[in-house]
């Protein structure tokens, strides 16, 4: 239990190391700064390594361990402390935060190299790890909470951390703003849970349910409201349309926060609360509908996707949407797999699109790219690994996690499961668009600036990705029940697993199919692009513009919103506001305008007074009397 104190460390560390870069200002400087604090979120790491082992070490329930800090709300029988949960689902979600968030840090060295706000920057990043290790660590649903809305405010400073441009300072407020209708569903499920059960404490919640199933209305408002702030932070439908803008931030804040880290704690509070879950399969139902709606939206609006990042950006949407899939379907695990999987390869992929940036002079349209494997040989090479995993090529860890959760979805329902294969052969249609059009095919960038390969600290974290989207489909392979590592480990954490009761060859060929359908789009891809890079009919307005989503938000929100705000200014600030103060301003000019008649100077006028003001006294005293 000793080695579990080191727990304690896991967000300790990272806090420290950001206020230590917001209390030096400019003293200490690049690249120091960059330095101090990836090495700030590697310790962070190690911590997060000591305290994993010494859970190993530990059998079932005893793989539940709860540090307390300190008190910190009481209020009658109503109390809130700060701990920490240690258990498998904690520490897995440490782990690859602290672990891809030190690739993230070394990369970001070479990324922001000459930023007039490079130490500020890396203040941001240790403050989003120190957030975001709160968030899945935390041991109660206000403590969640808290962390929740420590990403959100670090997400908002890093998508607007070149706010000089507006595009960024808008996405910024954009992201503010989406998220906080999530955070609507966030509180109203805690409300909900409290009035249930009388605790936010997770282990009292889950031991009241397991004594006392919940009414099914109750489970599902619950569960439902879950889904409203998970759909805010995972970018799901309806509440997608702040992560594609979010692009307009540096793209290690891309990798870090809407690739790896931050998307995901959607998929993690789902899976903190399946023993709520349990309890609400209508919930279940729609949160899978969800899920694979979203995921078949964005890969459709990928396809016709210019900017690289963009492109990327779509994809995150849809894998999210899988991992809701998951969620919906009951394979917790499957959900989880896919989201280490995905925050592999796809932070490889943002990485390798940052690199692809800073090799061309900061252009991201991909059509001005093309044949960059000959000058950037080591980006390419990596980038290839990303796409082959995202694509659900055997034997990267895409494909095995990708067939998890279809396998759970057409345990669901075979639509759902249609409809994902669906998307698969979509996503493996778009990456290789993607990987023609930067890669292969004729340059086309200016050649009195060709493009050049990135310095090693950025090279380095891409080696490093690249070699755990290959082997990472290890952790739950589906042979017997001795390869489904990952399984047994969450077990713990875990209520209300749904296994798919199929054959073996019912697994070969729903693998066999999900490969052909890779290959499929690979192949489609290969044709359609390989020789051209103009071909509207490929690319219809209305896939460029997200169905319109956006402008269609624009018109019902928006527009209204602005004629609201004009018709204040017109009429309640200008006549109501403004009328009431000058109103104030002329009556008292009007007063004294009066009023100053009476200061004329002439001392036979002021006599003329008293002799009215004494004849008026008296008066009055005569008719008293």
């Amino acid at each position: 239990m000793t080695m579990i104190n080191a727990a304690y460390a896991i967000p300790a560390i990272p806090a420290f190391g950001a206020i230590v870069l917001l209390l030096s200002g400019r003293r200490l400087r690049e690249p120091l700064s960059g330095w101090f604090a990836t090495a700030i979120a590697a310790s962070s790491f190690v911590a997060t390594l000591i305290t994993f082992v010494a859970l190993l070490g530990l059998d079932g329930e005893e793989r539940r361990v709860t540090k307390h800090v300190f008190d910190w709300i009481q209020i009658g029988s109503f109390r809130v402390d700060v701990a920490l949960l240690i258990d498998p689902l904690s520490i897995t979600m440490a782990l690859f935060v602290t672990g891809i968030g030190s690739l993230i840090h070394l990369y970001s060295i070479g990324y922001m190299h000459g930023d007039p706000l490079f130490t500020r920057f890396f203040a941001y990043l240790n403050l989003f790890i120190f957030s975001m290790l709160i968030l899945v660590l935390a041991d109660n649903f206000v403590l969640t909470f808290l962390g929740w809305e420590g990403v959100g405010t670090c997400s908002y400073l890093l998508i607007s951390f070149w706010f000089e441009k507006n595009s960024a300072a808008v996405a910024g407020k954009k992201a503010f703003v989406t998220n906080r209708i999530g955070d609507f569903g966030f509180m109203m499920a805690m409300f909900l849970v409290f009035n249930t059960v009388g605790s936010l404490r997770y282990l009292d919640v889950f031991e009241f349910v397991a004594a006392n199933p919940l009414a099914s209305g109750t489970a599902t408002a619950i569960a439902l409201m879950l889904l409203v702030a998970a759909c805010g932070k995972s970018a799901q439908l309806p509440l997608f349309v702040w992560l594609p803008d979010a692009m307009e931030g540096p793209t290690p804040v891309s990798a870090l926060i809407h690739a790896a880290t931050m998307v995901t704690a959607g998929v993690f509070l789902m899976a903190r609360c399946s023993p709520l879950l349990v309890f609400a399969p209508t919930a279940m139902t729609i949160i899978a509908v969800v899920g694979v709606a979203t995921a078949l939206f964005a890969a459709s609006v990928a396809i016709a996707q210019d900017d690289i990042k963009k492109v990327l950006a779509y994809s995150t949407v849809s894998q999210l949407g899988f991992m809701f899939l998951a969620v919906g379907s009951g394979a917790y695990i499957a959900a989880l797999f896919h989201m280490i999987t995905h925050a592999f390869f796809k932070a490889l992929m943002f990485l390798g699109s940052g690199s692809v940036i800073h090799g061309m002079h900061h252009e991201q349209d991909m059509k001005k790219m093309g044949a960059l494997r000959k000058l950037m040989p080591l980006t390419a090479i990596t980038f290839l690994v990303g796409w082959l995993a995202i694509a659900g090529i055997p034997p990267f860890s895409g494909f095995w996690s990708k067939d998890e959760v279809l396998l759970a979805a057409f345990n669901k329902s075979p639509i759902l499961g249609v409809l994902g294969l669906i998307t698969a052969l979509i996503t493996a249609y778009y990456m290789t668009r993607q990987i023609i059009l930067v890669f292969f095919g004729k340059p086309r960038f200016d050649e009195a600036h060709p493009p050049h390969e990135s310095p090693w600290t950025m090279v380095a974290p891409l080696v490093v990705l690249a070699g755990l989207a290959t082997v990472a489909g290890g952790l739950n392979l589906p042979f017997n029940d001795s390869t489904k590592i990952l399984e047994h480990w969450l077990e713990p954490s875990i209520v209300g697993e749904i296994h798919a009761k199929v054959s073996g060859s019912t697994k070969l060929l729903l693998a066999g199919a999900a490969t052909a359908m890779a290959v499929v789009g690979i192949a489609i891809a290969v044709k359609a692009w390989r020789k051209t890079v103009v071909r509207p009919e490929l690319e219809p307005a209305v896939l460029r513009n997200a169905w319109y989503v956006d402008a269609a938000y624009a018109w019902a929100v928006d527009k209204p919103g602005r004629a609201m705000a004009q018709a204040s200014a017109d009429v309640v600030d200008a006549k109501v506001i403004d009328g009431a103060v000058n109103g104030a301003g002329w009556l008292v000019t009007g007063a004294a305008s009066v009023l100053r008649l009476a200061q004329s100077g002439y001392v036979r006028a002021y006599a003329g007074v008293m002799v009215g003001g004494i004849a008026l006294v008296l008066g009055a005293l005569l008719w008293v009397r």
